[in-house]
């Protein structure tokens, strides 16, 4: 007898569907063909375990199973209640008319209950496009895949109740989201705020037109300065995830196996802080069965890199691509993935190996010393961060001070008015959402100087030896200072502010 079921392996972000055929013929033999890893191979104990504790067995007869497409490598121990369900409805230990309408996923204790799996947002996604009537998964992992509508999605506890659920003997709840309560629940609720920052208002200036056209960012400064207490308050400050992003990386993090037990969809921007001894495989993504990496995780939100020249040279040069492109390409023999990788960079540094800024008469440090420690991050990637932010130390008088500083929600406010002319302005232009985005045809047309405006920027070109990219950087920056003034065509004042942060660029800091 020869029965279908179906499951589902995650390649990349998406999902594809796999049919999985089991026969029963003459024999004795088990065998499990269709590529599948140790993981998958190893599913036949835990399957044998999970039936006989539970009344039912794998029995003595000639058992085929195909996991097609047979050309795909199958991972992972998710594919167990698959496997176990084709098993009973192919030896007739069970009926179960509808068990094809069904995409099944579940990895099996020994006792037959079921552990979380990875990725279900995306499988649920897929299974939804192909017309199944439901998803059977274990129920941590249910409310993650309910937020697909049009999907009846049935979160179980162990092999029994899909079973009884199939058999018709146990009747079973669909899981059910509301998906726009999920999605403004706690979207705006930070444990944070710009207010409790003391002094700074040059570097909140910055990072306010960092957030407001999506602008790379470093921070130079001291130790203890505030740094890293400013780059951790960004988000506070950033517009809120749309619907189509929320549920985007919210798939991201599914597939990394990163979603918390009881959330079904993430409504904050991500802020992932790796540290700096990250391998590249880790930040950019990788592995056999290519998985995200940091970068991938901090998509439509913020990848902060803290002490930027402590990380390994080789990690911060394969940034240089996905920065350009906002995805990232993971190439192996059998199978290329591409992963999203629209993020906001933040990145913090000492100005000099001791930690202080350089200054011959009092610096421990030489100045040939503070190049070569300025010079672990490349020219290329520093061109490629549009705004430099020295950051130099409070005055006592300001951390005494009583009063707040300014609170991140007015901040915001700007920063979102800043952004909604940007979605009006780009609206007809693909994937182009906010400033830092353009390509140099798109400036052309919405990158216009004054006279007096593109003086000054030949001036400053010429003079301080600025790259061609850089050029595209100060322009693009030029245009979000105006758009926070909400002023169309970029005047001299805007250019005048955007040059001041290239301080890093090869011809300008140290002389």
């Amino acid at each position: 007898m020869l029965i279908k079921t179906y499951g589902s392996a995650v390649y990349g972000i998406d999902a594809q569907t796999i049919t999985v055929e089991v026969n029963i013929g003459a024999g004795v033999n088990y065998f499990l063909v269709g590529l599948p890893d140790s993981a998958v191979k190893e599913s036949q104990q835990r399957i044998d375990a999970a039936l006989k504790n539970n009344g039912y067995k794998i029995p003595v007869k000639g058992i085929t199973i195909n996991m097609a497409p047979a050309n795909i490598r199958k991972e992972g121990s998710a594919y167990d209640l698959t496997l176990a369900m084709g098993i009973l409805t192919a030896t007739e230990q069970i009926e179960a008319p509808d068990i094809a309408t069904y995409i099944i996923m579940g990895e099996l204790s020994l006792d037959g209950n079921l552990r979380p799996i990875r990725g279900a947002l995306p499988i649920a996604v897929q299974a939804q496009k192909e017309g199944y009537a439901g998803f059977i998964l274990p129920f941590q992992n249910a409310p993650e895949a309910a937020v697909v509508q049009g999907l009846k999605v049935y979160g179980i506890k162990n092999i029994s109740e899909a079973i009884g659920f199939f058999t018709g003997k146990e009747k079973l709840e669909p899981t059910e989201v509301d998906l726009m309560d999920s999605f403004n629940e706690n979207s705006e609720l930070f444990n944070v705020d710009f207010a409790d920052v003391k002094g700074q208002e040059t570097v909140k200036r910055g990072l306010e037109i960092a957030a407001a056209g999506g602008h790379n960012v470093i921070m130079i400064g001291p130790p203890g300065v505030g740094k890293t207490m400013l780059a951790k308050r960004i988000p506070t400050i950033l517009p809120p995830l749309t619907l189509e992003e929320a549920l985007e990386t919210t798939k991201i993090h599914s597939v990394s196996g990163l979603l918390g037990k009881a959330t079904s969809l993430i409504t904050t921007r991500p802020f992932r802080h790796p540290h700096h001894t990250v391998s590249d495989v880790a930040l950019v993504g990788g592995g056999s069965n290519p998985k995200p990496g940091e970068i991938s995780l901090a998509h439509n939100g913020i990848l902060f890199l803290d002490e930027l020249p402590e990380f390994k040279r080789t990690v911060l040069e394969v940034m240089r691509q996905p920065l350009e492109d906002r995805y990232v390409t993971i190439s192996r023999a059998m199978i290329t993935v591409d992963f999203p990788a629209s993020f906001m960079l933040v990145a913090s540094m000492n100005p000099s190996p001791s930690g202080g800024f350089y200054d011959a008469a009092t610096s421990p440090d030489s100045e040939q010393s503070v190049r070569r420690y300025l010079n672990k991050v490349s020219g290329p990637l520093m061109d490629r961060i549009d705004l430099h932010l020295e950051v130099s130390g409070v005055p006592y008088e300001e951390l005494r001070k009583r009063t707040d500083g300014e609170s991140s929600k007015s901040i915001r406010d700007r920063v979102i008015k800043a952004r909604t002319l940007q979605n009006k302005r780009y609206q007809d232009l693909d994937n182009v959402f906010c400033n830092a985005q353009l390509e140099p045809k798109q400036m052309k047309v919405w990158c216009l100087v004054d006279d007096l405006g593109e003086q000054l920027l030949k001036n400053a070109v010429e003079r301080l030896g600025f790259s061609a990219r850089s050029y595209n950087r100060i322009l693009k920056v030029a245009r979000t200072i105006a758009d926070l003034e909400g002023i169309e065509k970029i005047q001299a004042n805007h250019i005048a502010e955007a040059i001041q942060y290239r301080s890093l660029d090869r011809d300008g800091w140290l002389g």
